[in-house]
């Protein structure tokens, strides 16, 4: 069994967290850095650290203390555009406790560890104690992201049933208490 340990990030760890999201980006989304889309990567400071509601997880490497996977949530709902109206309305930003950027490194996966930090942020949204859903959204082009998410939760919209394809997004809510 790996010994992760998993924290609330703290300053010394933005660097790491930041390189494990802007590889996946690269290498799993094959989008690269976004602006639009990744404004968060580029300042999780600003993003995760700084407001109270807000926080950024990292998941340590015990052979040598590197970040191996980060998970964040924050309180901001989809935004419409570019998501459906209905899911901006049903997941409105102060209630809604969006599950962002749980990437793990391709040599750790396979241990548990994007499910320990699921745990970890549904903790966290339920002891705020203002979160009344959890929402989030994945490509399920992403090899094992959309099992994963199946298996945590229940599809509220699949955007290929509804684009004719154009569009590759799987949103999802996920109970607070599991």
């Amino acid at each position: 069994m790996h010994n992760y340990s998993i924290r609330a990030a703290s300053p010394d760890d933005l660097d790491g967290a930041r390189a494990v999201m802007l590889d996946t980006v690269y290498r799993d989304f094959h989008t690269g850095y976004v602006p639009r889309w990744h404004a968060d990567i580029i300042d999780p400071a600003a993003a995760y650290l700084v407001p109270a509601r807000h926080t950024l997880l990292v998941a340590l490497d015990p052979a040598d203390g590197t970040v191996a996977a980060t998970g964040a949530l924050d309180a901001r709902g989809p935004a419409h555009p570019p998501n459906p109206r209905e899911l901006a309305e049903r997941y409105p930003s102060g209630e809604t406790a969006q599950l962002r950027r749980v990437y793990v490194r391709p040599e750790h996966r396979r241990r548990g560890l994007a499910r320990r930090l699921v745990d970890e942020l549904l903790a966290f949204a339920a002891a705020d104690g203002g979160y009344r859903s959890v929402y989030l959204h994945t490509d399920p082009a992403i090899p094992g992201a959309e099992p994963f998410w199946r298996s945590l939760g229940k599809v509220v919209h699949d955007e290929r049933e509804t684009t004719g394809g154009a569009n590759n997004v799987v949103h999802f809510e996920i109970p607070m208490a599991r």
